[in-house]
């Protein structure tokens, strides 16, 4: 069966995303195609100097026989001049359109998915107005979905917040039952349906030290957590927990569940990048397409300068690729 090819956005084009994107290829040329949605005069400028070709192409169709001999580039014009490592707003409207174009083409089939180089969500605030949290709720809105789920995987963990891009002091108030049932059952079926694990397990954190002790330390747990965990239980899905969250994530405890389910940003994101932070990928769940990314930001103190690390964005691509194909055998649409 051949594929499509992966839609792999611009990012912030004065951070890192370019030359991750370049060392990408690189590593992938023989055996994964995807497009790069972005300057292709920029990139060419940026290829000579590193040994890396670069093609503009017309439609994304044209990746795949393209990739083996140079980064193909579906032509997303900038608004001017780069400077790597410098904050420029004037290009928030470019990278806003390569992600709506990335996701356009995954949804009408001619993408296996997308893949997200990173953004500075501020430069997309003050050039753009964007009114968004972050990448997850953007794409959740490109996609026409009410609630899409984060997931951090990593070889070692695949973790998922329940509340995301909040305060701290928020969560007890945006935690609901609602809230946590959703985005357990999102999690379980992308473990089947993407992951290729027929009967998941999944452990859940507790949202209070020692999830609660008994109510000792927060009733949440007992009052909350735990009727919703007891009600999919008896549907047949497979939940450990509300579990303390200082134990979940020894070897020893991951070993025994396929993802942990978080109440918190930092409570999931601190395990999975102390335990693999160059090989995390940033997966979106939920969506009616593939969308994966790297786990790191811009990094624009190193941008330019050659030491940047593409080893997640190899991840992001390659787990992007193993998740659409898996689609497209079970018949699904992106």
């Amino acid at each position: 069966m051949s594929l499509p090819p992966l839609a792999l956005t611009s990012g912030d084009p004065t951070g890192v995303g370019p030359e991750i994107t370049l060392k990408a290829w690189q590593a992938l040329k023989g055996r994964l195609p995807f497009a790069l949605i972005g300057d292709a005069d920029l990139m060419q400028r940026l290829g000579a100097t590193a040994g890396v070709p670069v093609e503009r192409i017309a439609t994304l169709a044209e990746a795949t026989a393209v990739m083996p001999r140079a980064l193909p580039v579906l032509h997303q014009p900038l608004s001017g001049p780069v400077v790597p490592g410098k904050v420029q707003p004037e290009h928030a409207k470019a990278t806003i359109e390569s992600i709506r174009q990335a996701v356009a083409l995954a949804r009408s089939g001619a993408a296996l998915g997308v893949v997200t180089n990173p953004i500075t969500k501020k430069v997309l605030v003050d050039g753009a107005g964007f009114a968004y949290p972050g990448h997850t709720e953007f794409l959740a809105a490109l996609g026409g979905v009410d609630t899409s789920v984060m997931m951090l995987a990593a070889p070692e963990l695949r973790a998922v917040p329940v509340t995301i891009h909040i305060p701290l002091a928020e969560v007890p108030h945006a935690l609901t039952a609602d809230l946590l049932e959703r985005t357990a059952r999102i999690l379980h079926r992308a473990l089947i349906t993407d992951f290729g694990l027929p009967d998941p397990v999944i452990a859940v954190a507790g949202l209070n030290p020692h999830a609660g002790e008994g109510g000792l330390m927060g009733r949440e747990d007992m009052e909350l957590i735990t009727p919703v965990l007891e009600r999919l239980r008896a549907e047949g899905m497979r939940l450990k927990g509300p579990l303390p969250a200082d134990t979940m994530f020894h070897p020893g405890a991951r070993e025994t569940y396929d993802a942990a389910l978080c109440m918190y940003h930092d409570q999931a994101l601190i395990p999975l990048k102390t335990l693999n932070f160059s090989e995390g990928v940033n997966v979106t769940l939920g969506l009616p397409f593939v969308r994966t990314s790297p786990d790191h930001g811009t990094a624009h103190d190193i941008a330019g300068s050659g030491r940047a690390d593409p080893d997640s964005l190899i991840a992001a691509l390659e787990m992007a690729h193993e998740m659409g194909t898996r689609r497209a055998g079970a018949g699904e649409t992106t």
